[in-house]
């Protein structure tokens, strides 16, 4: 893509949007503004960039229009998840629109920047809450997710959230996987393919989702008679984290599991390969995103597999979609763009069934869900937990072209797939 940085991004996003609103609330204001817009982007994910769809604008009455927030790290260092996420959204709201939208009204996806820290999601939330919100997807961040869920669920929204934690279990429904249904996958990633005897675990103790999980390898781990020769917590933002990697090394593990989000695991991964500690790297599903390969570099994500989902493009029948995706964004889809994407249209299946975005009939249409089949597959939900049952969790593996798919060794060592 070209280039047109943008300073002040959190600004810019409630300005120039797929889906463009005036200062909009659901109580007082009469008019919103349906626009897409071209603009560019000094590198996919960096921020800058909004929409990518070509110029219209039509002014609708607010009472035509239903107002979807999406809710992720718009800006920071976690950006590249947040704007794949918001793009998968626009694009299942232009798809949506082109139909007739929902229940006869157009689809207007909000922006809301948490910039994966619940005291800005906080603010974020209940700045799109005031202005009208009609549904909401995600956040990403479970931390975020923790503060702001609730929030929503206050207003009278029932979320799609993008959370992992279980924390978050029971708050709105999520299409992706749980610490819960993670975890044992990691567990026997390490144990059978990896035939680890010693483990070796670096995490973010900064983060819902990071300390959940660690916890919780560390209690399968344990459980299984593995060795854990280190338990080390980091914080995030660092440019190194050379003399943690050397720290973990000399206590001998086999693996070194890295349960951090990407940016972190890149620099770890980073670090083991241009250091040739022996260990194994495994980062865990934190840390699969596009930006985690870049972060780590080529070289050093090929030998460090991340716990993940199959990337947009290793879901059957996906070929069309990153067609139509390319073609809107000049790009590849994000790691989470199926997510967002799959997580609206959803959304706007069970309202189309419950006749509204109420909460009540909107949270038994979603309940209800049995046969809804978009990029990321078949989705059904847990009723007492929302969570989505089963959850596709894989291991992936950067190739020489920089893209993640599923780990062709681990799919024939796990039968995944048949």
């Amino acid at each position: 893509m070209g280039s047109s940085r943008i300073n002040s991004a959190g600004a810019i996003f409630l300005v120039i949007s797929t889906l463009t609103l005036g200062a909009c609330s659901s109580n007082s204001e009469s008019s919103a503004k349906v626009t897409t817009t071209t603009k560019k982007a000094s590198s996919p994910g960096d921020g800058s960039e909004v929409v990518v769809d070509g110029p219209t604008t039509t002014t609708l009455p607010r009472d035509a229009t239903y107002r979807i927030g999406l809710e992720g790290p718009l800006t920071g260092e976690q950006r590249e998840t947040g704007i794949g996420m918001l793009r998968g959204a626009r694009m299942a709201a232009k798809e949506l629109n082109s139909n007739g939208g929902i229940l006869g009204k157009q689809v207007v996806v909000v922006p809301i920047d948490d910039k994966a820290d619940p005291v800005a999601g906080v603010a974020a939330a209940n700045a799109a809450i005031a202005s009208g919100l009609d549904g909401v997807v995600g956040p990403y961040n479970s931390g975020a997710g923790l503060q702001t869920l609730p929030l929503y669920i206050a207003a009278g929204l029932v979320p799609i959230r993008l959370t992992s934690s279980d924390q978050t279990a029971g708050l709105g429904f999520t299409l992706q996987p749980m610490t819960s249904q993670i975890a044992p996958v990691a567990a026997e990633t390490v144990t059978g393919w990896l035939g680890a005897k010693s483990v070796g675990i670096i995490f973010d103790s900064t983060q819902a989702y990071t300390t959940d999980a660690a916890t919780a390898m560390k209690a399968l781990f344990t459980a299984a008679g593995v060795t854990i020769t280190s338990y080390t917590p980091i914080k995030p933002g660092k440019k190194s984290y050379s003399s943690v990697v050397a720290k973990v090394a000399r206590t001998k593990p086999d693996v070194i599991y890295v349960d951090t989000y990407y940016p972190e695991g890149g620099l770890i991964a980073k670090e083991m390969f241009n250091t040739k500690v022996k260990p194994q790297c495994l980062a865990d599903f934190g840390a699969y995103d596009n930006g985690f390969i870049p972060a780590a570099g080529i070289k050093a994500a090929q030998k460090c597999p991340v716990l993940g989902v199959p990337a947009p493009s290793d879901f059957p029948g996906a070929g069309s979609l990153i067609a139509t995706y390319r073609k809107l964004y000049k790009a590849a889809p994000g790691a989470w763009t199926p997510y967002a994407y799959d997580s609206l249209n959803v959304l706007a299946a069970a309202a189309s069934v419950a006749g509204s975005f109420e909460a009540k009939g909107l949270t038994a249409a979603l309940n209800g869900t049995k046969r809804f089949s978009g990029w990321t597959g078949r989705v059904a939900f847990e009723a007492s937990t929302g969570n989505r049952i089963p959850a596709p969790i894989t291991v992936d593996l950067a190739n020489s072209r920089g893209e993640f798919h599923i780990d062709k060794d681990w799919a024939k060592f796990t039968n995944f797939g048949e």
